[in-house]
């Protein structure tokens, strides 16, 4: 998040394909043309539209989940609870739709 530099996660191109993500999820469109000229320098057009095709399917698909109220289910809520501190996930809008942990 926040453009901050990441360590070698065995992924080809990971800072072009994060880099990228983060723009087109935060709508900065100024970033994401910066970042979409450095990811299709180092993809293949086909494998560039997947990537297009994968943020835009996770961005449709928890929009959803979101705006219908799916709860995470109490199991999962109560295992997921270290990771979504570590993350700080309280710090995005839709967070406020999470129940507390039990």
């Amino acid at each position: 998040m926040n453009g901050e530099a990441i360590s070698d996660v065995g992924v080809a191109h990971a800072a072009e394909l994060l880099a990228f993500t983060e723009a087109v999820m935060r709508g900065d469109d100024a970033w994401v043309a910066r970042t979409r000229a450095a990811l299709r320098a180092v993809l293949s057009p086909e494998a560039y539209v997947a990537v297009a095709a994968i943020i835009a399917a996770f961005n449709v698909v928890d929009r959803v989940a979101d705006a219908t109220g799916i709860p995470l289910d109490p199991m999962l809520l109560g295992m997921s609870a270290d990771v979504r501190d570590e993350l700080q996930l309280e710090r995005f809008a839709s967070s406020a739709n999470t129940r507390e942990t039990p």
